[in-house]
């Protein structure tokens, strides 16, 4: 009888251990990802194409197939984070883990690009912001 008390409280104690650490490997996901800057270019008047990698940090590979969503393009570099430029993704992305968008810059400067993925198998949203220069 001593034995099955004993028995049960080890099983419960092991499940709430280990309910701890998935729940931590969890959390911890999105600290494993960064998007970084490749490239910002003039793509004409007023608009600029931008190129992010994203990067799964343990093993240094890019990600492909994510899904970005929640884009926000602002002058906050500049001092100007109230003036705001309409993000769309293009059409082809160059290479497997690179994602460009185009970014309606309405004047030239430093602007902050942030952007939320969603990778597949992974819980976590991953968000970043990148900086880059607008030439008009």
């Amino acid at each position: 009888m001593i034995f099955h008390r004993f028995r049960a409280a080890v099983l419960s104690t092991v499940a709430v251990l280990a309910a701890g650490f998935l729940s931590t490997a969890a959390i911890a996901a999105a600290r494993d990802y960064r998007i970084e800057l490749v490239s910002a270019q003039a793509a004409g008047a007023g608009k600029t194409d931008v190129t992010v990698r994203l990067i799964h940090l343990p093993d240094s590979k890019p990600v492909p197939d994510a899904v970005i969503f929640q884009t926000r393009a602002d002058m906050a570099p500049s001092g100007m984070p109230t003036m705001t430029g309409k993000v769309s993704p293009a059409a082809a992305q160059p290479q497997p883990g690179t994602y460009r968008l185009q970014v309606e810059t309405g004047m030239a400067g430093g602007w902050a690009l942030s952007l939320s993925a969603k990778i597949q198998g992974e819980t976590e949203t991953v968000r970043s912001t990148v900086t880059f220069n607008a030439a008009q």
